[in-house]
């Protein structure tokens, strides 16, 4: 298997497993529970961090444009 399939694959769990703890995280009443799960979700986003520059890094993944203040402020205001 390629290393960039490979990156993008990880990247991929990592980020759906954020989205898990995101889920979970609001859902429990027991503290002890709610701290690991929150740790877990810490060290969650470390790694994607960490995986994210190196693949920025290699050119295996390329952000998306930056948003400009026009667009910004229309998002916005459908909060508002």
């Amino acid at each position: 298997m390629e290393e960039r399939v490979m990156v993008a694959d990880t990247l991929k769990a990592l980020n759906a497993h954020l989205g898990g703890f995101g889920q979970m995280i609001p859902q429990t009443e027991n503290k002890e529970l709610k701290q690991t799960l929150k740790q877990m979700r810490n060290q969650a986003e470390m790694s994607q961090e960490q995986l994210y520059t190196i693949a920025k890094d290699k050119k295996y993944y390329t952000p998306a444009a930056w948003a400009k203040e026009d667009e910004i402020a229309q998002v916005k205001n459908l909060f508002v």
